[in-house]
Order: structure tokens, then sequence, then C-alpha cells
């Protein structure tokens, strides 16, 4: 089969890697993300991923919380990154290379 495309972007909701619980981390959701990421990446096509933070932190409890709103705009950003970095792990361990890439120096 002949791909339409030679590069995709995919973007994923940090929610939906926790499953049917839409929370968390679910291993058997990312098992099967990496599994469907890796078919296409057999096709030949480029894959790159966007995932977000899963709403995991709002401004609504910033507020509750007195932080400001570029703290808790970080805090938010942080938990993209954790999200990125177990999708990461995922690939890895399925033997799909995969790198986390941040603007946050870390």
């Amino acid at each position: 089969m002949q791909p339409c495309y030679k590069r995709i972007l995919l973007k994923l909701s940090g929610q939906a890697l926790g499953g049917e619980y839409g929370q968390g981390l679910d291993a058997s959701t990312l098992q099967n993300l990496c599994r469907e990421v890796a078919t296409v990446i057999d096709l030949d096509v480029q894959v790159a991923i966007v995932v977000g933070g899963g709403n995991f932190f709002r401004g609504a409890q910033a507020g509750n919380l007195s932080m400001d709103r570029a703290s808790a705009d970080y805090v938010g950003m942080l938990a993209t990154v954790m999200n990125a970095i177990a999708l990461q792990q995922a690939f890895a361990t399925s033997n799909v290379p995969a790198c986390v890439q941040t603007a946050i120096p870390m």
C-alpha cells in the first residue's frame, strides 16, 4: 500500500493517554498507540506527535492556589513533557525510535 503522505503530524490530548478513565497514564493505551503509529511508520511515513498535558492543571486552579498565570502555565507545560517522556518510553519498549523535544530547558 502506497501512503498518501510522506509526513504526518498527530495531535494527542494528554487525556487520551489515560485510557478509559482519561487521566494519568494507561499502559495498554500507550502500547496500542505505539503499535498503531509503528504501522504507519512501516509505510515509510514520518510521524511527528504533539501531546498535551491532559488538562493536568488549569488556570482556575492557579487562582485557588494564589499562583500567577505564568507559573500555572509552566505547571501545564511540565505535564506535557511528562506525557511526552512516557510516550517516548512506550515507543522504546516497542523498538520504535522516538525523541522528546521541548522549548523548556531541562
